[in-house]
């Protein structure tokens, strides 16, 4: 080997260790300017203090749980009335069809029964008027002389 090759090779190797010396001590660097400027002023949590802190979610969770059961059971109880009422309304429905129909029924009987009460009230008074006539004609006229009063019949006026 020449000299020449042997000092660049001594060169390469004082060059990687300079560059590995440097990029330690940059970390190094680096690692002591983030600690100066973000001390660790609050300590951290104990494990105990942490199990508490999860025990409490965990039962906070277990209560709402409790309550998103009890709103579905809720929810679906209100699902199952409503069904029911949407059902009613479908039988109303009918019912209140078959109920207008009676109605119409009714009417157009009521209609035909006035009428014919009305032609019975004109035929009534229509035999009212000539039985009226007719027996007008037929009433025999007072005689002379009669007590004021007296229809000739006999009989007292008392």
């Amino acid at each position: 080997m020449t000299r020449s090759q042997s000092a660049r090779r001594l060169a390469t190797v004082v060059g990687v260790i300079a560059a590995l010396v440097l990029g330690f001590g940059s970390i190094r660097a680096a690692a002591a300017w983030t600690a100066a400027s973000a001390p660790l002023s609050v300590t951290p949590d104990s494990v105990a203090s942490l199990q508490s802190k999860l025990a409490d979610e965990q039962n906070r969770s277990a209560a709402l749980q409790q309550q998103l059961d009890a709103l579905a059971a809720q929810s679906s109880d209100l699902a199952s009335t409503l069904e029911a009422a949407r059902a009613r309304i479908g039988a109303d429905t009918g019912h209140a069809q078959d109920l207008a129909a009676q109605l119409k029924a009714a009417k157009q009987r009521l209609a035909k029964l006035q009428a014919t009460i009305a032609a019975a009230n004109r035929a009534s008074q229509a035999s009212a008027a000539a039985v009226t006539v007719v027996q007008s004609a037929a009433t025999p006229a007072p005689t002379a002389g009669g007590e004021h009063g007296d229809d000739g019949w006999g009989g007292g006026d008392d």
